[in-house]
């Protein structure tokens, strides 16, 4: 260490997860499907720590021009082709399941898998789906809160009961219950000010009770660097008023990447937007996409993810822009290794740790 400045290791592929391409194209064939399977071995082959997968039971047709599979079953699907990939949701929406279901959902997927799952959730922002399954938007904080306490209290206890203001649950088991309650990553934060996100520019403080009672916390892939900063230490001191360690949360940032192996920059985002076209909606336009995804030259995007670790992030988790697993070679040899995070730290700094924590 030299000048005070604190000590960094290169990244490896612990540090980060991939997206499993799981949204579906109308000219899609029977081997799109097998290509997830060789895009789950691959990402298991190539050393990286998760596979994630998006969660919209509609399509949200004004972010995407995709539809996508659904998370738990997906995963189930991958799972019988890896042995040490964890799995993970980003985020699935906790409000338009029945906890008791879910946590059958969980419970089975835990059994299948060899106790991988990571339960990245959260409330969800589509109107639409929430009235597509009898709730309302309105009702989707208070409906994840007790979502997370059914299920984290029917995987953790033999017995359990519950009465709540939309769930009771009275002496109910599930078996087989996991060996470990999985972990929890809770989504949210604040995001770009722009009348094209989904969302406000405020971190409810409802988001950091839930992130304090879990394991780490996701924030919104629009949420600029600066955002996510200022989020971070917001919610380092709420934790700490509330007797949590924030070494004990892991911080994890989901975004989008297209490589593009060129200096060219004109070329490098013309090739990025007809990758990107292909998947998102053009309802926000190229510079919206462009302020909050990790678009540029091969220096820009280590840049863009060197200025999250500098907010806070200690693991990323990337979607492609396509299926074609050569991206994830790219990403090893170009991306991966660039970025510097800090040398030493609490679980948040490592959160594989996180994994058989609870």
């Amino acid at each position: 260490m030299s000048g005070g400045r604190p000590a960094t290791v290169a990244g490896d592929a612990s540090r980060f997860g991939v997206f499993l391409p799981s949204w579906v194209w109308p000219d899609d064939g029977p081997e799109r499907v097998r290509g997830l399977l060789t895009f789950a071995r691959e990402v298991e082959r190539l050393g990286f720590d998760s596979i994630f997968i998006t969660d919209h039971v509609i399509a949200a047709k004004h972010f995407y021009d995709v539809s996508w599979l659904e998370p738990l079953t997906t995963l189930a699907f991958v799972a019988a082709v890896t042995e040490r990939v964890r799995l993970g949701t980003s985020i699935l929406i906790l409000p338009l399941r029945h906890p008791v279901v879910l946590a059958k959902q969980i419970a089975t997927l835990e059994h299948l898998s060899g106790d991988r799952y990571i339960i990245g959730g959260g409330v969800g922002w589509y109107g639409p789906e929430f009235e597509a399954v009898g709730t309302h938007k309105r009702e989707r904080g208070r409906r994840t809160d007790e979502v997370l306490d059914v299920v984290c209290g029917l995987l953790s206890r033999e017995r359990f009961s519950y009465q709540g203001e939309f769930y009771r649950v009275s002496d109910v088991s599930i078996d087989p219950r996991p060996r470990r309650t999985p972990p929890v990553w809770i989504g949210g934060g604040s995001q770009l000010a722009s009348d094209k996100s989904p969302e406000p520019p405020h971190f409810a403080p409802q988001v950091m009770a839930r992130i304090a009672r879990s394991d780490g916390w996701i924030p919104r892939p629009t949420s600029p660097p600066e955002q996510i900063a200022d989020d971070w230490r917001e919610l380092q001191a709420y934790l700490r008023d509330h007797g949590r360690d924030p070494d004990d949360i892991a911080v994890v940032h989901e975004n989008f990447l297209h490589f593009v192996d060129s200096s060219d920059r004109g070329r490098v985002l013309r090739e990025q937007h007809e990758a990107y076209g292909r998947v998102m909606s053009d309802a926000r336009g190229d510079s919206y996409l462009e302020s909050v995804y990790l678009f540029g030259t091969p220096d820009e995007i280590v840049a863009k993810l060197q200025a999250r670790v500098d907010a806070g992030v200690r693991y990323f988790v990337l979607h492609t822009m396509t299926p074609d697993p050569r991206q994830l070679e790219a990403w090893l040899e170009h991306v991966v290794p660039h970025v510097r995070f800090p040398a030493a730290g609490g679980a948040a700094s490592t959160p594989a740790l996180l994994a058989t924590s609870r």
